[in-house]
């Protein structure tokens, strides 16, 4: 079990909360997908992170309430000040560029009418284009694992806020987002695993709830550099609090990332990444290929580099 942070209240009112930096053109689509919801959200803030668009005007169209940063600092402390502002019992993060299914709130207020329920719920959503709104997968969340090991799933998989409700009290008293700027490109995960080395219990429920939309100019998919580098330092700092416990899936996770930083020329932290896996499992990992597993034996450090230059000179296609 968990640690029970704050007494939930009988009330369960629920926040719809968006942080917006120049996203005058996507509220429209977001905030009418919350106005047709079955059963109402009891208030709905936008932080809007200094945008040099029409962002807060559009928000308040809508009915919205706009809380205005003083510098642009992104995602995770605007998640931060949404949930410090709001004023219901939990608080629903949710991307200003995607979309809510008419039955999320319906869905959540029976998660927040139970007896005892965890701190964080997980709804399954849909996977589409943004342009054609083409389905490309439905993804669900494994409710056994989350329940078992939290800072296990958390380490290992990552989990969006869009698909979250949250206790609103509890996020806050542990912490909230990471708002380290160096996690900032893998701030979700950073999240999670914040909340679940806090203690807090996650529930999972396969109600599809929610769209999530593939866009070609989100941050995550022009940034992927910045991505690989914040995954080692949420990972880093996994190891810091957990590596005693978890030190083998933190291996592995990182193992995983070597590939990706080595792909995107950030070989400054590749050798840190290397003796930061060994420090913490001492072995060869275990799922990467069997040329690589190879090289690993004979040696760890030149491994990623020697993998990487015979991508580049067999296929160099998966370079470009």
């Amino acid at each position: 079990m968990g640690v029970k942070y704050g007494q939930k209240s009988s009330s369960n009112t629920l926040s719809l909360c968006i942080p917006a930096y120049n996203a005058a053109s996507h509220l429209p689509q977001l905030l009418e997908s919350a106005q047709d919801q079955t059963k109402p959200f009891d208030e709905v803030l936008v932080y809007d992170d200094c945008s040099t668009d029409e962002t807060p005007e559009v928000a308040r169209r809508y009915g919205a309430t706009v809380i205005s940063g003083d510098e642009n600092q992104g995602c995770s402390v605007a998640r931060k000040r949404l949930a410090e502002y709001a004023s219901a019992d939990w608080v629903h993060f949710h991307d200003a560029d995607d979309e809510l299914l008419p039955n999320f709130v319906e869905e959540a207020r029976e998660w927040m009418a139970a007896e005892d329920p965890p701190e964080v719920v997980l709804f399954g959503y849909e996977y589409r284009d943004g342009e054609s709104n083409e389905l490309y997968s439905t993804r669900r969340f494994d409710a056994e694992a989350l329940q078992n090991d939290p800072i296990d799933y958390t380490i290992r998989t990552q989990i969006n806020p869009f698909c979250g409700l949250y206790h609103r009290e509890s996020f806050v008293e542990a912490g909230g987002p990471d708002t380290d700027p160096k996690v900032l490109h893998n701030e979700d995960c950073a999240m999670h695993c914040k909340l679940a080395r806090a203690g807090l219990e996650f529930g999972a429920d396969p109600a599809v709830t929610v769209i999530n939309y593939k866009r070609g100019d989100s941050m995550s998919r022009t940034n992927l550099w910045k991505n690989a580098r914040s995954r080692f330092y949420v990972l880093r700092k996994a190891a810091q609090f957990n590596g005693d416990t978890h030190g083998s899936v933190i291996a592995t996770e990182i193992w995983s990332n070597v590939g990706r930083l080595t792909a995107r020329d950030q070989w400054d932290l590749v050798i840190p990444s290397v003796q930061l896996a060994l420090d913490l499992d001492g072995r060869i990992p275990s799922d990467e290929g069997g040329i690589f597993r190879l090289l690993c034996a004979i040696s760890p450090a030149a491994a990623p580099y020697i993998r990487e230059y015979l991508i580049r000179f067999f296929k160099p296609y998966l370079r470009r």
